[in-house]
């Protein structure tokens, strides 16, 4: 059985994929770990749009470099349905969204497919193309797949992030030597 650990090591954005389409089953359990995720208040502002078709995969591909992925999902929140912060308004619909995409890449990673985040993308065409209501916001876009190239090491992340002890503290924000 695989740890979460190990899960989250495996877990590399993929880049290039095959152009299967993903079993329902695999839809479904992706799409249940978004229904589990927590989110503030459980207030639950996520709104996920399924592409999957040539012409809403189309519309995202206006926005947003999918690499040709044959699932994309595009995960909003409802602005107006998300908690808000009493002592400073800040509205937390996109850290929520964030952890609904989260939950589905790992869920993605667990199921055997690769997944690729993606922030750089164009809102304005986002909401033009699916005319979504004013109060709803694109926050993530997800490109889920079967790789079409080799895994990345589990083992990477001693090479490409920052030491524990650069970016942990424990008690004071002063740096241990």
């Amino acid at each position: 059985m695989t740890t979460f650990l190990e899960l989250a090591k495996k877990r590399f954005s993929v880049r290039s994929f095959r152009p299967d389409a993903i079993e329902d089953e695999k839809l479904d359990a992706i799409l249940e770990a978004a229904h589990v995720a927590p989110t503030a208040a459980n207030k639950q502002p996520q709104r996920v749009l399924v592409a999957q078709g040539a012409e809403a995969l189309g519309k995202i591909a206006k926005a947003a470099k999918t690499f040709s992925a044959p699932l994309v999902l595009l995960v909003c929140a409802d602005r107006d349905k998300a908690w808000v912060r009493k002592h400073d308004g800040k509205n937390v619909m996109e850290v929520d969204a964030s952890i609904i995409t989260d939950h589905m890449m790992l869920c993605a990673a667990d199921l055997g497919l690769g997944s690729y985040w993606i922030s750089n993308f164009d809102p304005s065409v986002i909401k033009n193309e699916f005319l979504l209501p004013p109060n709803w916001e694109p926050v993530n876009i997800l490109a889920v797949g079967y790789a079409n190239c080799e895994s990345a090491s589990p083992d990477r992340y001693g090479e490409t992030r920052l030491p524990l002890r650069e970016t942990v503290f424990f008690e004071t924000l002063q740096q241990s030597k």
